[in-house]
């Protein structure tokens, strides 16, 4: 499993990677917001089984883990950050893989540098109703009790219905913080939903074009009408829902996430 005792540098973010350059795509982990590269172990564990020597790179986002915090964290620098850390590590064309915020984060990434395909694990590209909550809830996200706008996240994550494993993982491979919450979640906060749907269909467009591959990975049946949405801007899109594993499929499936992601 994931250890970040052992973190490298990968230009400005730390991370682990492991394998050998082959043939086959190399995969890039991107973790979600509060996170960090830990989270990866299971899977890790189950790609050594079905997978061996995949070159593998997970990454902790700025902030986050080992990686140094930023005096802010405009999503596109973060993007470019992690394709930093692709060159360093030797790496092109990479297989992307994103939870929840990694999974805009990866969406944005296939949309401006070479990628091989994108997984996106349970983060929808609409802000929608959750834009509403947060920005109802911006002066205590913004005040000393910006924990309990965290901790009402939690609860719609589902994490005390998880398997004992999974939870563990998931409450301990973790650090929420203000500067966080703020500094990521500042685009929902600050634009439109409009602006923001506007920016993700530009971003599908651009994958579309190029013929990546993009598969969405979610523990709920998706909403019918996002199905649709998804569906016109990517009509080759995968989805794949693994059940009984709130926001968190590829902690509580790791085999079944390490199927689709090996060869």
């Amino acid at each position: 499993m994931t250890d970040t005792r052992d973190a490298q540098n990968f230009g400005r973010l730390a991370g682990d990677i492991q394998g050998t350059a082959d043939n086959r795509p190399p995969l890039v982990l991107v973790h979600g917001l509060s996170y960090d590269r830990r989270q990866w172990g299971p899977l890790l564990d189950e790609l050594a089984t079905v997978d061996p020597d995949r070159q593998v790179l997970a990454v902790d986002l700025p902030g986050h883990g080992e990686s140094p915090r930023w005096e802010n964290y405009d999503l596109d620098e973060v993007v470019a950050a992690i394709h930093t850390a692709v060159t360093a590590a030797g790496l092109t064309a990479p297989v992307v893989v994103g939870h929840s915020l990694g999974g805009v984060l990866v969406t944005m990434y296939a949309a401006t540098y070479p990628t091989r395909g994108v997984v996106n694990i349970d983060q929808p590209l609409l802000v929608g109703k959750f834009g509403e909550i947060l920005r109802q809830a911006e002066p205590v996200l913004r005040s000393p009790a910006w924990g309990e706008v965290w901790n009402r996240m939690l609860v719609n994550m589902q994490v005390d219905q998880l398997p004992q494993p999974a939870r563990d993982l998931v409450s301990t491979a973790t650090d929420p913080r203000q500067d966080l919450l703020l500094g990521y979640w500042n685009e929902i906060l600050t634009k439109s939903a409009e602006e923001l749907g506007e920016r993700r269909v530009r971003d599908l467009g651009v994958i579309r074009s190029e013929g990546v591959p993009y598969h969405y990975v979610t523990g709920y049946e998706p909403d019918p009408a996002y199905r649709g949405w998804l569906k016109s801007a990517l009509p080759e899109l995968v989805i794949t829902v693994l059940p009984d594993s709130g926001h968190f499929p590829h902690v509580v499936h790791p085999r079944q996430m390490a199927a689709m992601l090996a060869g």
